[in-house]
Formats: structure tokens, sequence, C-alpha cells
């Protein structure tokens, strides 16, 4: 084990048995050493930065049915909402006010919002700030779509695979094609956005090899952000007796995936903090570089559920950024409201 993690170490590469071999074999003391390569990765890269992004859950209407979801458009208990332009705007105006300079604009697969509307929402932004940066999750799209919304001013685009693995993707996702995800994410590099990939750690049916090519395809893909955090069962789903990920085991994939990407930025997810008052804290120890406070109104907070019990659904937007910054601090990392570019954009990424 010593030597898969020297060797991980050294060239940011293992061989999928060589994954597999170290995910079965790894003791405490292995994660211990895991997560300091991975703490000393992300220092060479980002130095003890910690960077903020404002979020805007816009809308919680989707098309698409995956299975652990509970914005799924088969859960008749969802309570939908979506957000008007002027209630977009005002969010960020109040999260500009508070000091972030870097906006994610996150909702399900609402078509509602075509390709022109959210263009012009993106134009309006940038004519007010145009400092700022514009990260979209908003899902698949066309290659069209993508192109308009990067001509409008939209920097950087979230599109987790999920899972690398076809047959567990295409189980998990009724309706939709591993191909045309796949396919969506190379779009978005060559378009020139910031591409964001990553995937669910504990789904049902996931192995260590799963996870491996998950590994993989991040490293082939090389994408500037990359969200990992743990499959937490909603009980309006299909899953909702499945046992879950745990923060334990989304710290070693964190730590793993900043040693396969070292210049990724990495969020401590909301989900690890809904799992362990601590667990965004124990990610940034694993590598993780990135946090995101939500901005939403605080009426359609606890509407926004992907899994329920999430937290910080009900402090002010300065209270929730104060809060994290407090935690943040205390853990002996230093607060970034600027854009946070990944390294390639302000200059070369430190070999």
């Amino acid at each position: 084990m010593e030597q898969l993690l020297a060797k991980l170490y050294q060239t940011n590469h293992l061989t999928h048995d060589e994954i597999v071999e170290l995910l079965g074999n790894l003791t405490p003391e292995g994660k211990k050493e895991l997560f300091r390569m991975a703490d000393e990765t992300r220092q060479r890269h980002y130095g003890k930065a910690v960077f903020m992004r404002g979020l805007v859950e816009f809308s919680n209407i989707c098309k698409q049915d995956c299975l652990y979801c509970g914005l799924r458009r088969s859960n008749p208990s969802a309570d939908r909402y979506r957000l008007t332009d002027d209630e977009i705007l005002s969010c960020i105006e109040e999260g500009h006010e508070l000091g972030y300079r870097s906006f994610v604009l996150q909702s399900g697969e609402d078509f509602r919002y075509t390709d022109a509307s959210l263009a012009a929402i993106i134009r309006r932004i940038k004519s007010r700030y145009p400092e700022v940066a514009i990260t979209l999750s908003v899902g698949e799209r066309s290659e069209a779509c993508y192109q308009a919304w990067f001509e409008a001013g939209a920097d950087r685009y979230l599109l987790r695979h999920e899972t690398a693995s076809r047959e567990l993707y295409e189980t998990l996702h009724p309706g939709m094609s591993y191909d045309n995800r796949v396919q969506c994410l190379t779009t978005l590099k060559r378009i020139g956005y910031q591409v964001g990939a990553g995937f669910m750690v504990g789904l049902p049916g996931q192995t260590a090899r799963h996870l491996a090519d998950d590994l993989l395809f991040l490293h082939d893909l090389q994408p500037e952000m990359i969200g990992i955090g743990p499959f937490i069962p909603h009980s309006a789903t299909p899953l909702a007796h499945e046992s879950g990920g745990t923060v334990d085991q989304s710290l070693v994939m964190i730590a793993l995936a900043r040693l396969f990407i070292p210049d990724a930025m990495l969020p401590a997810t909301t989900a690890m903090g809904t799992l362990d008052p601590v667990g965004r804290e124990k990610a940034l120890r694993a590598g993780a570089n990135v946090v995101m406070p939500i901005l939403s109104p605080l009426a359609v907070r606890e509407k926004y559920a992907l899994y329920e019990n999430k937290i910080c659904t009900g402090d002010e937007a300065s209270h929730c950024r104060h809060c994290i910054e407090m935690r943040i601090v205390a853990s002996g990392y230093q607060i970034d409201l600027g854009r946070g570019d990944h390294c390639s954009v302000t200059g070369p990424c430190p070999a």
C-alpha cells in the first residue's frame, strides 16, 4: 500500500488494478498519509486558499427521473418553484454586497429556462458585475445552447458524470444516455468552459472497480472542477431504503481525486456537512478547496432537496457566509472571495 501511495504521489496515476488494490487495503494510517499527500498537493497549487462560490438554486423542476434524486419528475411530494429573472438578479446583488465574486446558477433540468432566456439572465449579471465569474449547473443541453451561454458570458459549467460505469449510469438514470453525458462534457471543454465533472460515493451496486473507473475517467477528461460527495437516500425515491455513502468513503475519493488531478478545484460539499457537523472541514484537510454557501431566498431553500435534512437552509445569506468563513479560518485555511479561477487561467499551474 505504501508503494502504491508513493507511486500515485509521484506520478499522479495508478492502473485500474492498482486503484482497486489500494482501496481494498487502505489502513487508518494509510488514510492519514493519503490525506497528508492530498493536502500538500492542494497547497502546492492553491496555497491555503478556500474559494467561496455563492450558490443560487433557481428552480427545482426537472424533466429527468434519476432514481436517487428528490427533484426527480416522478416525486409528487416535491414542492416545486421557479425564481423569476429579477429574483435571480436580487440573489446575485445580495451576494455581491457580501463580497462574492463567483456565483453558481443551479437548477433541475427545467426547460422553461430556454437558451435565450438564460442567456439574457447571464448578460444582465455580466453587464452589472463584469468582474464576476458565472458557473452554470443546469444539466444536459445542446451544443448550440452551451455555445450561446458561453458567448453571453458564462465562464464555467458543472455537470457531474455521476458514474463512469455505463451499466450503473443507465440503471440509475432511466431514459438517459451515458454516451450523451460524456459528449456534453467533451463539448463543454471544446467550447472553452472551465468544466466540472464528478461522482457520488456509495451508490447502490457501486464497487471499488466502479470507483477506479471514475478516477481514470477524470484523469482522462482533466476537468477544472471535480465534485465528489456521498449518496444520501431520499425518502421519496426508489432508493429510499438503501444505506447510502459515508463521509469516510468520500474523503478517500476526494483525496485520490486531488492526487490524480492535482490542479482541480474540489468542493467541500454541503452533503459532507449534512452527514457530519465537521464534514466540510474534513474534506478541506483531504484536499478540497472550494465551498458554496447558499444565496437562494429562504422561502425556497428547503424545496431544493436532492436529499433530505440539508444543512444551512434556514440561514440568512450573510449568516451563512460568516459561519462558514469562521469554520474555514478556524481550520487553518484562508477565505478567497474572488473569482477563484482554475490555475491555468491565471498562469501556468505548478508542476
